[in-house]
């Protein structure tokens, strides 16, 4: 497959969060491909669960020749290698991974969906995508993630905690 510029977001609220991101990023370098941009890194409310810390979350551009499932299945292997375990649906968790974009496309298979279906509705990964790729066009809504963010019903706050 060609090289792709393919867009993530890292979050995690358990434990040493920052260190657990950071662990996260030497792991997707390593096995996925090239970091090309990392976002701030942002503290957020939990969306959803909301009996549970805040998070700190990060996207990241990265470029990678692997197949979507491929690569799908090497985030979920990362995950489970830096200490995550199944947990109830938006609970507490050391690390997540999600694939945000790709490119311009369009993927939906019965284990992924790609853009992230939900990204429209999260400010927490609107924000820090918005820093990286502000003028990215989503490929169903066919507007940028700037766009996108102004136009967000999501009424939790998101704060940026550390520039990088």
């Amino acid at each position: 497959m060609a090289q792709e510029t393919i867009y993530l977001l890292i979050g995690s609220n358990l434990g040493d969060k920052h260190k657990n991101l950071d662990l996260a990023l030497l792991q997707i370098d390593k096995k996925i491909g090239k970091i090309l941009r990392k976002s701030s890194r942002y503290e957020t409310e939990p969306w959803g669960n909301t009996d549970q810390d805040s998070f700190i979350n990060q996207a990241v551009a990265i470029t990678s020749n692997l197949e979507p499932n491929t690569m799908l299945e090497l985030l979920k292997g990362i995950e489970k290698q830096l200490g995550r375990t199944d947990s109830i649906i938006n609970g507490p968790r050391l690390i997540d991974i999600d694939i945000l974009m790709w490119g311009g496309k369009t993927i939906k298979n019965s284990h992924l969906e790609i853009p992230h279906p939900r990204l429209h509705l999260r400010n927490f990964a609107l924000i820090p995508l918005m820093e990286i790729a502000s003028d990215k066009i989503h490929p169903l809504f066919k507007k940028t993630i700037e766009e996108l963010y102004d136009e967000s019903q999501d009424p939790l706050d998101v704060f940026i905690i550390d520039e990088d």
